[in-house]
């Protein structure tokens, strides 16, 4: 069976776009793009943090100062949220998008808070330092 080119071309307008098409990342994609990677994201062009992504939602966030905050991500509305360790009861919610140079991440959807983007992305773990020691 063929179907007519005006048929075809509105039965395309129909489908869903994925989340590269310019919506923000559903907690699925999120986590298809970001499960048992390591992301490191620049502000403006300078370096801001790496983020290990770890099974069962779990992360490790440092500002590249080799000290690690661990805490865990879930999706609430159009954001993904983080709560760690050192703030449990105060969530940090962005929205993030999959873009043709890597994730772009909006705190709290707000233009004129921070905005994140994908540096680089490795496979392998993130430095994290222990506690201080000393005598």
């Amino acid at each position: 069976m063929r179907i007519l080119p005006a048929l075809a071309a509105a039965l395309s307008l129909t489908a869903p776009l994925p989340a590269a098409a310019g919506g923000p990342m559903t907690g699925d994609d999120f986590d298809a793009y970001t499960r048992d990677r390591t992301v490191y994201f620049n502000n403006r062009g300078k370096a801001y943090g790496v983020e290990e992504y770890l099974p069962g939602n779990r992360v490790r966030w440092s500002f590249l100062d080799g000290q690690c905050k661990e805490g865990r991500w879930y999706e609430e509305e159009k954001f993904i949220c983080f709560i760690y360790e050192d703030s449990p009861g105060e969530p940090q919610c962005w929205t993030f998008w999959n873009e043709p140079g890597g994730l772009r991440a909006l705190f709290e959807d707000n233009p004129a808070e921070t905005e994140l983007f994908e540096d680089t992305t490795a496979n392998e773990p993130m430095l994290c330092l222990g506690p201080d020691v000393g005598v």
